[in-house]
């Protein structure tokens, strides 16, 4: 039988979401037992639906619905486009309606990440509704607890609801430690869920 693994799905336009994608996927593998599968969605059209190349021309492999029915966990990461998750992954979640038919994500752990443009720019508001579906999959939502510092100390991204990250009006800022550090403890910590769980 193969490793349980934690899949980290998301989508990033400029990079930052990546970043804070493969910093939890760190976390995931820090805990033994459990790998992490890193995944995104293709870009989509508002016109008509693009017919994209099965596997990306670089970075990661596009999600599949068995990705999804045989992980342990997962943590959902976008940035945010008005308050709310980018529509490439929200196309793609609504079309996993089979998976939810089935039951296949019940009692999985889950989390979700996401980076803005500024600081009040719709991070909490983009996570809560990203666990919109998640809650309707009915998996078990994993925030970051207080117990994690950074949560007091940052001066950027960082919320009890998920891993953020404060991207500037032109995507100038790195991801910077703090929030890097939120993104490993909240990978840590939905890997540690999924193995008492499993």
């Amino acid at each position: 039988m193969s490793q349980p693994f934690v899949l980290v799905l998301y989508y990033s336009r400029h990079g930052a979401t990546r970043t804070m994608a493969e910093a939890i996927a760190r976390g995931i593998e820090s805990v033994s037992g459990v790998e992490a599968r890193l995944r995104t969605v293709p870009e989509i059209s508002a016109e008509c639906e693009a017919v994209s190349d099965t596997i990306p021309a670089e970075g990661d492999l596009y999600c599949t619905d068995e990705d999804l029915r045989q992980c342990s966990g997962l943590v959902l990461g976008s940035p945010t486009r008005f308050g709310t998750m980018a529509a490439p992954l929200k196309y793609y979640l609504e079309t996993t309606s089979n998976l939810w038919m089935n039951g296949a994500l019940i009692d999985k752990p889950a989390a979700a990440f996401t980076s803005t443009a500024s600081l009040h720019g719709g991070q909490e508001a983009t996570l809560l509704s990203m666990m919109v579906p998640l809650l309707h999959h009915g998996m078990i939502l994993a925030g970051i607890p207080y117990s994690q510092t950074g949560l007091l100390e940052t001066r950027t991204g960082g919320t009890p609801y998920g891993a953020s990250h404060v991207a500037g009006k032109s995507g100038e800022n790195p991801v910077d430690p703090t929030e890097l550090e939120l993104c490993v403890a909240q990978g840590k910590r939905v890997a540690e869920l999924a193995l008492r769980l499993n």
